[in-house]
């Protein structure tokens, strides 16, 4: 059976008020009799009740994650910058995953927070308005992390789309490629990132009068690109485009597999680049050329960011990390 606070008070021969303040450190107590507490846990291997501990001190030392999708790369590269650094200041986390369902993320948001959460980070590619409203509800500091959705009303930490967008558009044009396409997802086109990445891709081939050739996709799921790979094939060769800037690292893999099952080489016949960086563009063959976003440090600023603003230390500003253009053998140089 489980030692009970009742039995440390009793072996060190104090108040169980006493044991209280050794163990959350509220109020000062004798050296004597704080050493025979510390004596009496160690021998009982007493276990606090942590819970009822947070309720006390106000501290749980636990952040609460939420995120789509656990075996998404992108994902696990955010969760170990945010474990590692968390660890680095005492803090665990507790991580559930929705795959996606919204009702599941509110119900996993209620959970952590009944946990006594300190803060609460989201890592998603899906807009849920409804776990917004809990979080704000909530009074916890919270950061959600989307890939995809440009959230402007509350503190997030990403990269500066446009121009990771524009710099890869302008670093095809120095390869010499003149017919480019950027292909990206058009569902809620006007409240997500590809906005941005597709005014960088329009600002670079402005500056260098270039035509503009837009692919819509409706997702980077296999389907989605499968559905439009026959229109993509169709502007390859009526139109003569000679690269492929994708919006994410999915899309460009796909695509690049498509396009080799109908006899279209990458990068001989037409270029591909990705957008991401993640795992999964190092190994594909050809290796592909991506705007490297640095998932890591977004994780590990994230977290940063958490901890400063239980201590009160909170910064309003978003925080938009470097990305640079990582590069494999996807493009073509004229």
């Amino acid at each position: 059976m489980a030692s009970t606070i009742k039995d440390v008070a009793k072996m060190a021969d104090v108040s169980i008020s006493t044991v209280s303040r050794v163990i959350n450190e509220s109020k000062p107590v004798s050296p004597e009799a704080k050493k025979r507490v510390l004596h009496a846990i160690e021998v009982l291997d007493y276990k606090p009740n942590e819970v009822a501990r947070s309720l006390v001190t106000k501290k749980s030392n636990l952040i609460g994650v939420i995120v789509s999708d656990i075996g998404s790369n992108y994902v696990a590269q955010i969760l170990r910058g945010v474990e590692e650094i968390g660890r680095m200041y005492n803090y665990d986390i507790i991580l559930s995953s929705s795959y996606g369902d919204g009702q599941i993320e509110v119900k996993f948001a209620k959970l952590l927070l009944q946990k006594q959460v300190e803060g609460i980070i989201v890592i998603s590619d899906t807009l849920n308005n409804k776990l917004l409203y809990k979080l704000e509800e909530s009074k916890k500091p919270y950061i959600v992390l989307n890939r995809f959705y440009n959230i402007d009303e509350h503190y997030s930490v990403g990269i500066n789309n446009k121009k990771a967008t524009y710099d890869m558009t302008k670093y095809l044009i120095e390869k010499g490629h003149k017919n480019i396409a950027c292909l990206i997802v058009r569902k809620d086109f006007d409240r997500t990132e590809e906005k941005y990445k597709v005014e960088g891709y329009k600002k670079a081939l402005g500056e260098n009068s270039l035509k503009e050739n837009i692919i819509e996709l409706n997702g980077i799921k296999e389907n989605d690109i499968e559905n439009e790979i026959e229109n993509i094939v169709e502007k390859i060769k009526k139109e003569k485009l000679s690269a492929l800037i994708c919006s994410q690292d999915e899309i460009a893999i796909h695509v690049s597999n498509y396009l080799s099952d109908r006899g279209i080489n990458v990068p001989k016949d037409v270029s591909v680049t990705a957008y991401g960086g993640s795992y999964i563009t190092t190994i594909h063959r050809p290796k592909l050329t991506a705007v490297k976003v640095p998932y890591y440090d977004i994780g590990a600023v994230a977290i940063r960011s958490i901890l400063k603003e239980i201590k009160g230390e909170s910064d309003s500003e978003n925080v938009m990390l470097p990305a640079r253009i990582l590069e494999g053998q996807s493009v073509k140089k004229f």
